[in-house]
């Protein structure tokens, strides 16, 4: 096809939205020596055009995905067009026989996401998802402590992400802060990192007693929510999210168990402490970027090791790291809490196939 001249052996890279999350895909794909990105897709053709002089001077720019989508050489296709619309082109990019990975959320409805991961499912396809807190040094090292069983039984599990987002910045795109095209606020657009982080540490959660709404910013959706969750293995957690607070606090999680305490924020531990022990805090390298107030300025590692996995994954014919059944799992508490704060009820969490 025109403007793809591809190396042997490399995946070969499709973009579908050109905006503020697509150059940290864009930068992954350069920097792995087994990715190619040959396309890229927005319905603004100069942020297409820009975004490929950036990164790819040889990838072909389009206006309309499905169009370069029957490309048949295009292996896969990274999704970061605004969250209502994750769904659409990552199904229509199944049905044209591509592997996907999917910025997050993985959608913003729960029949959207089942669509997603059957689309993918039935055709042995690999649907993948950007959740970079996962990988962080400090997550996972908390991970390996917890199924080592360090802490004993887990008692409690708190995320706590105060971020700030100006008025300017609901203002940038006419998306944001909506229900139908962001699906939510605080939570669904920048909390969904720690959601997906500590339901990964703590497990899978029962049921949601939250609060959540607009206190601050002139938008549909909330700038501030507090959540109360009831784990499955019986443990009890609080998730706190907002954009109204200035300035911006660390992002940080807590983990209590029976036997011993973990805390640690974007730049490491301030604790690590089990009993009989006196295993020190384990020094991690502390994040290259770490202003959790501008929406562009975070490490671009997250992705590059997503990416890299996801390549691995498809030539190996196994999972991502992160698949689609897992993605789900956050949007779906999400989900669960704005139903607690409309209805003013405890809402259970009912298990996806």
């Amino acid at each position: 096809m025109p403007g793809s001249e591809s190396k042997p052996g490399k995946m070969r890279f499709a973009i579908v939205g050109a905006g503020v999350i697509s150059p940290f895909h864009a930068r992954a794909i350069k920097e792995n020596p087994e990715a190619e990105l040959v396309a890229i897709c927005d319905v603004l053709p100069e942020q297409a055009q820009k975004l490929a002089a950036e990164h790819a001077p040889n990838a072909q720019t389009y206006t309309d995905y499905e169009a370069m989508l029957k490309r048949d050489d295009i292996d896969a296709v990274c999704v970061t067009v605004p969250s209502g619309f994750h769904g659409d082109v990552a199904i229509a990019a199944a049905q044209a026989g591509k592997h996907v990975l999917c910025e997050k959320p993985l959608d913003i409805t729960s029949s959207k996401m089942t669509e997603m991961i059957d689309a993918c499912r039935s055709r042995n396809l690999k649907l993948g998802c950007i959740y970079q807190r996962r990988v962080t040094e400090s997550t996972m090292l908390a991970k390996k402590a917890i199924d080592e069983g360090k802490l004993g039984k887990l008692v409690m599990g708190d995320v706590y992400q105060k971020y700030y987002r100006s008025p300017e910045y609901y203002r940038s795109a006419g998306w944001r802060g909506t229900l139908a095209i962001d699906g939510g606020g605080a939570l669904m657009n920048q909390g969904v990192h720690g959601i997906d982080q500590i339901v990964w540490l703590m497990g899978d959660v029962h049921s949601v007693f939250a609060y959540s709404a607009p206190l601050i910013r002139e938008i549909e959706v909330e700038d501030t929510a507090v959540a109360v969750v009831r784990y499955k293995n019986g443990a009890f957690g609080v998730i706190q999210g907002t954009t109204s607070v200035y300035p911006s606090q660390q992002a940080r999680c807590e983990i209590h168990g029976e036997k011993g305490t973990i805390v640690f924020s974007e730049n490491g531990f301030t604790q690590w402490k089990f009993m009989d022990s006196d295993e020190p805090i384990p020094a991690v390298k502390p994040r290259a970027r770490s202003n959790s107030g501008d929406p562009k300025d975070i490490p671009n590692d997250g992705h590059f090791i997503l990416l890299d996995d996801f390549i691995r994954a498809v030539r190996e014919d196994r999972d991502p790291l992160i698949t689609g059944e897992e993605a789900r799992k956050a949007v779906d508490l999400i989900l669960a809490i704005y139903e607690s704060s409309r209805t003013g009820k405890e809402v259970l969490l009912q298990p996806n196939n």
